[in-house]
Order: C-alpha cells, then sequence, then structure tokens
C-alpha cells in the first residue's frame, strides 16, 4: 500500500494569522511595503503598530479630537507616500513621529489655528469629551503647555508625555541633545512659573 503524504494545511486560525502579523519588526513591514508583493499587509501592519501612539502624540499637542485625526492623516498620506525614500538611517518609529510632529508644528503654526480653545469648543458643540471631564489642575497644565512655542511643545510633549529618549527626539527634530535638554528644561520653568501664577 502506497503511502500518503499528508500535506500541513494552511492556516485556519485567524488569531494565529493575526499574531503573526502583528509580531513583525519594523525591518519586516518595510520589505513588505518595498516588495509590491505585500504591500496592503505592510501598510496594515504599519498602521496597527502606529496609529494609536501617533494619534496621541498629536493630540498631546493640537488638544482636539479631529484636528488631532487629521492631522494623523496627513501623517500617514505622507508616510504612504515617501515610505520609497525612507533610506532606513533612523528607525521606522522616529521616521513616523518626526512627520507626525512636523504637521503638528506646521498646524500649530498656522495662524488659522492660534488662539483656539479646545474646552471653549466642546462647551459649544455640546460633546462630551475627554477633556471636559480634566481636573482645575490638569486643565491648567494644558494651558501652560499650550503657552510654549510650537516646536519647544513638541520637545516637550516627547519627552514627558511619551518617555522618549533625547537621543531619539534629536532624530525626529534635527536638533542636538544639549539643545533639546536646555528646551525642555526651560519649557518645564515656563510651566512652573504659569502654574504658580
Amino acid at each position: 500500500m502506497d503511502s500518503i503524504k499528508l500535506q500541513p494545511e494552511k492556516s485556519v486560525c485567524p488569531l494565529k494569522d493575526i499574531y503573526n502579523m502583528v509580531n513583525r519588526s519594523d525591518t519586516e513591514v518595510i520589505a513588505l511595503i518595498k516588495s509590491r508583493s505585500d504591500v496592503e499587509q505592510g501598510y496594515r501592519l504599519l498602521i496597527s503598530q502606529y496609529k494609536e501612539p501617533l494619534y496621541w502624540h498629536i493630540r498631546r499637542m493640537v488638544k482636539n479630537h479631529d484636528d488631532a485625526d487629521d492631522i494623523l492623516q496627513n501623517t500617514f498620506i505622507k508616510v504612504f507616500k515617501n515610505i520609497e525614500q525612507f533610506k532606513q538611517e533612523s528607525s521606522l518609529k522616529t521616521w513616523l513621529y518626526r512627520i507626525a510632529t512636523n504637521e503638528s508644528i506646521s498646524f500649530l503654526n498656522n495662524p488659522k489655528n492660534q488662539g483656539f480653545d479646545p474646552l471653549e469648543s466642546v462647551q459649544h458643540e455640546g460633546a462630551v469629551d475627554d477633556l471636559a471631564d480634566y481636573d482645575d489642575i490638569h486643565s491648567k497644565l494644558n494651558k501652560a503647555i499650550d503657552t510654549l512655542p510650537a516646536k519647544q511643545k513638541a520637545v516637550f510633549v516627547m519627552r514627558y508625555y511619551d518617555e522618549m529618549p533625547y537621543q531619539d527626539i534629536a532624530e525626529i527634530t534635527g536638533t542636538s541633545e544639549g539643545s533639546l535638554k536646555a528646551s525642555f528644561h526651560l519649557a518645564v520653568k515656563k510651566i512652573e512659573t504659569y502654574l504658580k501664577s
């Protein structure tokens, strides 16, 4: 009797497929995108890994959910358009954060976006937002952060909220670590002064 060779079955467990998809390194994600064979899967991986941390990074800078969503969308559009130029001299994370930070700074520096009070817009719209639940201290901290110049605000957000090392922030902003430390220290002093007033 001839022996029958059993071929391994394709995975029928979607959770295993998701696990394998999520546990890919940045190098693998870039390779998938650049290979042209699994571009869609590569982009899905990129978005699933970075959508939430980038959203919160942007949100901490611009405060408004709708603006943060728009900036996040613009960030991913720029990533998709420029992924071929990504030379992997820096990590994918720092490259994505650089784009998100630059988009946020451009938004904050746009004169039509200056003077916008997100708390006021929430009250006027009657919407329930997590900003409405902040206590007085947190609200005052947010106002103090909003007084910082856009680039200094970005440095503060990356260091304080995102807990990024200065080396990563330097790659994102194109600024020396020494200048970043000075900028962060100055931002902390300005915030302290604002909170004491």
